[in-house]
């Protein structure tokens, strides 16, 4: 499997992932021009894109997308959030499995504040790996089993949000809500101990924020738990 990062934080999420036959980009919240350079103007090449939620840090692009043809799969929430239309945007429904390509695409609900959020395991047919991929939610209910690779967020931990508190980097009201609605490092690893991860070969890291998480610490504490290569996106 090959995961390629196109950009990853607060300003804008997206992705791009592939086994081989069937190409897929998760998220799309930075401007389509953007993910055409990155894609090297192959888009034509994508045969789907998977958003999560309705934030514009995950989204932007999604119309634009659709206006060159590439088909949107998302939660229903996100497409009446987003006033989606056409024949190339598809609903998802969590724990309903479907089939784009060569990959089985399982969606399943998450914990967020927008409407109908949504996180994605993605298994190839061709190769047999198994891509969990989820971003904006504080705690993920549901145990997964032959994960070959994770693509979880990472936005903070506790320790860096209080220092961000203490220097007035991040007014006291919005900490309930960050809480509430990202995951942390510590949320993190527990979801990770609390799945098989014996197939595992390697973790991505992603929307970690500007002053509220300290990369090197979170590759290296994720590191020391699973013993895979960890990358920070």
């Amino acid at each position: 499997m090959q995961i390629t990062p196109i950009a990853s934080g607060s300003s804008g999420n997206a992705y791009h992932i592939s086994d081989g036959e069937t190409a897929l980009l998760l998220d799309a919240g930075i401007p389509i021009r953007a993910i055409q350079i990155a894609l090297h103007f192959r888009l034509r090449e994508v045969e789907g894109c998977f958003i999560t939620h309705c934030h514009g840090d995950h989204s932007k692009a999604a119309k634009d997308l659709i206006r060159l043809g590439v088909d949107v799969y998302t939660g229903c929430g996100t497409i009446e959030a987003l006033g989606l239309q056409g024949h190339r945007v598809h609903p998802m429904t969590p724990l309903q499995q479907i089939q784009v390509g060569s990959w089985d695409v399982l969606p399943f609900d998450v914990q967020h504040d927008a409407p109908d959020s949504q996180g994605f395991l993605f298994t190839s047919r061709t190769t047999g790996e198994k891509l969990l991929y989820f971003t904006d939610t504080y705690f993920i209910k549901y145990r997964f089993s032959g994960l070959t690779h994770i693509m979880a967020e990472c936005n903070f931990s506790k320790e860096a949000l209080q220092r961000s508190v203490a220097a007035g980097y991040v007014p006291i009201e919005r900490v309930p809500r960050l809480m509430r609605s990202h995951m942390s490092l510590e949320h993190l690893k527990d979801m990770l101990n609390a799945n098989d991860l014996t197939r595992l070969r390697q973790i991505y890291l992603l929307h970690l924020s500007d002053n509220n998480s300290d990369a090197e610490q979170m590759k290296t504490e994720i590191e020391r738990l699973t013993g895979v290569e960890v990358y920070v996106c």
